[in-house]
């Protein structure tokens, strides 16, 4: 994952958190493909194939995979998935993913990605079209509370395509998270509280809200991965969408509503910020830090 580049955010004054928190590890690169002495407990190779079987008792996928050069011809394997949702996979599908082999014998895939031309075409010219109005922001790039919240297209738990303009007519509780969050306090928190809110409002009928985490890790939290963590945590998908889509749109959104993200050292740094948008796409309040109460949040629901 690139940087957040400071040098835009440190322009304007950041009504936010400035005190970093280690939260996670950072994605290692690639292993190398262009020596025949690879030690495959250490290799990672990106692949591309085919979902041909499903083993359901295993819950391992059937991958008719492309060459990976220098390393192995294509060929049908069988792999485990780690954290992803066996549920969402479905033979014939087209995938990427980053093979590791975790042991002898055995090959896992991470960051899981099911291809669809049409859908991925759409998601690419959303992100362009953010790309270029974060640009054209220049140094105003931070929405302020009272401005309207940039207009997105990103994939949520399910795969489907979400734009933001769903979302039209609704109020919106948004935040970044990321799954891999180790830190009880940052993104786990930030989960718990976001459910805790969900119930309440369900109890107490509050109506025509909508829940929305987007990661700020989009190349390992693919949506089998997001659907497995909100599956994990018993939350209501009703109306809580999980969303990730291509790196540079996810990079644009912590631009614009700032938030500071960036890979050190194995792990990520980060800040973390809860966003009420009202029914017309206005952002009307914001909390930074993880220390809110869904109670009071309920207040300004209510």
């Amino acid at each position: 994952m690139h940087p957040v580049p400071y040098t835009r955010i440190t322009l304007f004054a950041l009504p936010i958190l400035l005190v970093l928190t280690a939260c996670g590890p950072k994605n290692q690169a690639p292993g190398k493909t262009d020596s025949a002495a690879i030690d495959p407990a250490k290799a990672a190779f990106d692949i591309k194939g085919e979902v041909v079987g499903l083993l359901s008792e295993r819950k391992t996928l059937l991958v008719h995979h492309e060459e990976i050069p220098n390393y192995m011809p294509a060929m049908t394997m069988e792999f485990t998935i780690g954290s992803a949702d066996f549920s969402m996979f479905k033979e014939g599908q087209r995938i990427t993913a980053r093979m590791t082999q975790p042991e002898p014998g055995t090959f896992l895939l991470e960051r899981i990605r099911i291809l669809d031309a049409e859908k991925d075409r759409i998601a690419a010219a959303a992100a362009a079209e953010l790309r270029q109005e974060t640009l054209i922001r220049g140094k105003s790039v931070h929405r302020e509370v009272g401005e309207n919240a940039p207009r997105f297209t990103l994939y949520n738990q399910e795969g489907q395509l979400v734009p933001f303009d769903k979302f039209r007519g609704r109020r919106v509780v948004l935040n970044f998270i990321f799954t891999r969050c180790p830190v009880a306090t940052m993104c786990p928190a930030a989960t718990a509280k976001m459910a805790a809110l969900q119930r309440l409002a369900r109890e107490q009928g509050v109506k025509d809200v909508e829940f929305v985490s987007i990661t700020l890790d989009p190349e390992y939290d693919t949506p089998p991965v997001l659907k497995a963590y909100a599956t994990t945590r018993g939350i209501d998908s009703s109306n809580f969408s999980f969303l990730t889509g291509p790196e540079s749109a996810i990079r644009d959104l912590l631009l614009q509503f700032s938030v500071l993200a960036e890979p050190d050292e194995n792990i990520f740094k980060h800040t973390l910020a809860t966003l009420l948008i009202d029914r017309d796409g206005r952002i009307i309040h914001r909390i930074d830090g993880s220390q809110w109460s869904p109670d009071d949040l309920l207040g300004r629901l209510k």
